[in-house]
């Protein structure tokens, strides 16, 4: 599967990232290169043994969930954080995003 330049221009778009026309060619080129690069290794053997995801008996303890008293912040909440809603902190709308119009609060 190779990716062309209109495929590289496409996922720019949808990630709003601008690329540079002069880029594009060896952006493509690397892309196209990891592609490749991931074929050969879908064909390498892996000796037909199974990877085991956990289980194995060596992961760490798990603690119990029982209520303790919280950990305490080295610095306030209302210091970094002073306005919040429905336990949500509230942030500046981003600029990329005020052309989007105001949503219901």
């Amino acid at each position: 599967m190779a990716v062309s330049e209109k495929d590289v221009l496409h996922v720019a778009s949808l990630a709003r990232l601008a690329i540079d026309p002069e880029r594009l060619p060896s952006l493509v080129a690397e892309l196209n290169g990891i592609l490749a690069h991931m074929e050969v290794l879908e064909r390498v053997e892996g000796g037909g043994g199974r990877w085991e995801v956990g289980g194995s008996g060596s992961e760490t303890p798990m603690r119990s969930d029982a209520e303790g008293s919280p950990v305490a912040l080295a610095i306030p909440r209302e210091a970094f954080a002073p306005l919040m809603r429905d336990g949500f902190f509230l942030v500046p709308r981003l600029a990329t995003h005020e052309d989007q119009g105001e949503r219901a609060p």
